[in-house]
């Protein structure tokens, strides 16, 4: 009688266990693990953003970001759902039919094989449009594409009960614990924060070149010539952002202005024939920059100057 019982009860859980999730609660499932991984590429991001060369001043860059949320939650849940339906879904129903196929029974390694091959399909048509990329990013790309698609679609498939606990529990963990060691890691300098160098009027003087054909040099006396630069910024600077051919040549002086930390300073340049009145600091100590900035500052557009000799 007890064993009658014990193998009903056995039958009673196999049943359970392999009875599917209804396509609507795998789909919430999916959109679930999306958002939760586009979070945690968030903060990577955010973290190794602050180690690069930017015009942002380091974390808090952008408040404007922080309002933004609740409209990019929004969109991000609507992209979630299609990339569910578009791309986790059929990767989940193509391993179950190439398991059937080719093995009798699914099996849950289809799913990262599928992953892949959709990845590198996918890899493939943005570097089509991007004009090309380095190998090195090409298979990074790959491999975190496949990653971020493989997890979805084993849950899509999987048959287990009260998935949905677990999987926010430890999402929210790798989410935090990335901040964590990302901060530890700004914190102790084991990752190093960009900051612009910090220079002075001998720094500047000499000749500054746009790359193409436009120069500014500043004479340590206090005097700068402008040549062919452009004046046509637009946006939050000088003009309207388009390439009217509008250029600064001429005369005038220039000052370093060193502000109130190394995000402020700044070289006011006045020059009869020119809009514009001052340029940012940036670049590395070993590669100073000065830029512009082209249009909304939010969108990292820069007209930079590279210093190319110390006299002018």
């Amino acid at each position: 009688m007890g064993t009658g019982t014990g193998t009903g009860a056995g039958a009673g859980a196999a049943q359970r266990t392999g009875k599917k999730r209804l396509f609507g609660l795998s789909l919430l499932l999916s959109i679930l693990v999306l958002l939760l991984e586009a979070t945690l590429a968030l903060v990577v991001s955010i973290v190794y953003g602050v180690t690069q060369e930017s015009p942002n001043a380091g974390v808090g860059g952008s408040a404007m970001f922080i309002f933004l949320l609740p409209v990019l939650a929004v969109f991000a849940t609507v992209i979630a759902a299609a990339l569910s339906v578009g791309l986790v879904f059929p990767t989940a129903w193509l391993s179950d039919v190439l398991g059937r196929r080719f093995g009798g029974r699914e099996v849950w390694w289809w799913v990262p094989v599928v992953a892949g091959a959709v990845s590198l399909v996918l890899l493939g048509a943005v570097v089509v449009l991007a004009d090309g990329a380095g190998a090195g990013a090409a298979a990074l790309g790959w491999f975190l594409t496949t990653a971020a698609l493989t997890v979805p679609a084993l849950l899509w498939r999987s048959r287990r009960e009260r998935v949905f606990g677990p999987v926010t529990l430890w999402g929210a963990a790798a989410i935090v614990l990335t901040a964590v060691l990302g901060g530890v890691g700004l914190g102790t300098g084991l990752l190093q924060e960009y900051r612009p160098p910090a220079v002075t009027s001998a720094d500047i003087v000499g000749r500054w070149s746009d790359g193409r054909g436009g120069t500014l040099t500043f004479g340590a006396d206090g005097r700068v010539t402008a040549d062919a630069i452009d004046d046509d910024l637009g946006g939050w600077g000088p003009g309207d952002g388009e390439d009217d051919g509008d250029i600064c040549t001429g005369q005038g002086t220039w000052t370093y202005e060193p502000g109130e930390g190394r995000w402020s300073q700044v070289v006011a340049v006045r020059v009869d024939s020119c809009t514009y009145g001052t340029w940012n600091v940036g670049g590395t100590e070993s590669r100073l920059a000065l830029y512009q900035f082209i249009g909304d500052p939010d969108s990292w557009d820069l007209y930079e100057l590279r210093r190319t000799s110390e006299e002018p």
